[in-house]
C-alpha cells in the first residue's frame, strides 16, 4: 500500500481494508498505546522501584547492623557491668574535696622522704573539666637521680591518682652545694569526680 492509497481508505469500514493496513494500524495503535502508558504511568513506578530498592538497602544494612548488637547484646551487657566496676574503682582514686588537701601533703611528704629540696610547691586553682575538676601543684626540686626516680616511683604509687605532666630534668650548676644534682620541675596533677557538681 502506498501513501497516496491512505486516502482511498474508509474509516466507517475498517473492516474492509487490506490485510496488511489493518497489521500496520494495530501495531501503530499498539506503540502508541504502550508508549503513553510507559510516559504516564509505567516511567513513574520505575521511579519508585528504584527509590524502593534504594530504601530497600538502607533497611538490610541497618538490620544487619542490629543483628550484630543483637546477637552480641549479652557480650554488651557484660563489657557494660564490667566498664561500670573498673569506673567504680576508678572513682574511689579520686580524692573527694575534703580529701584534695591531704592528698597534696602525701605529695609533699613523698618528696622530702626522697632526700629532695623543694624549690617550689605551689597549689593552684581548681579546673573544672565536664565532670571531673583538675587540681595543678607546680613543683620545682633539687636532687640526685636516684631521689627523683624515688619521688616519681613513690608519685604514681599513692592510693589517690596523681599524674606529672609538663616535666622537665636539667642538671643544676648554679650553687656550688648543688653540683652534680638534678633539678625536675612538673606540674603534679590530682583529680576530684564532680559528681554532683555536674548535671
Amino acid at each position: 500500500m502506498k501513501l497516496p492509497d491512505l486516502n482511498q481508505l474508509d474509516f466507517s469500514d475498517i473492516g474492509g481494508w487490506p490485510l496488511p493496513t489493518k497489521i500496520t494500524v494495530i501495531a501503530l495503535v499498539c506503540a502508541v498505546v504502550l508508549g503513553a502508558g510507559f510516559w504516564f504511568d509505567t516511567q513513574e513506578q520505575l521511579k519508585e522501584l528504584a527509590q524502593a530498592q534504594e530504601k530497600e538497602k538502607e533497611l538490610k544494612s541497618t538490620f544487619e547492623v542490629k543483628q550484630r548488637k543483637a546477637a552480641n547484646i549479652d557480650a554488651y551487657r557484660k563489657q557494660m557491668v564490667d566498664m561500670k566496676k573498673s569506673l567504680g574503682t576508678m572513682l574511689q582514686q579520686l580524692p573527694s574535696k575534703t580529701e584534695v588537701e591531704g592528698v597534696i601533703d602525701d605529695i609533699s611528704q613523698m618528696g622530702l622522704a626522697s632526700g629532695l629540696e623543694f624549690e617550689l610547691f605551689k597549689p593552684e586553682n581548681e579546673i573544672p573539666i565536664e565532670f571531673y575538676a583538675e587540681f595543678p601543684i607546680k613543683i620545682k626540686v633539687v636532687g640526685e637521680y636516684n631521689e627523683i626516680g624515688t619521688f616519681v616511683s613513690g608519685v604514681a604509687g599513692l592510693p589517690r591518682i596523681v599524674t606529672l605532666h609538663d616535666i622537665s630534668i636539667v642538671p643544676t650548676a648554679e650553687k656550688k652545694d648543688q653540683k652534680g644534682m638534678l633539678m625536675m620541675e612538673a606540674t603534679a596533677k590530682t583529680y576530684r569526680y564532680l559528681e554532683g557538681d555536674v548535671k
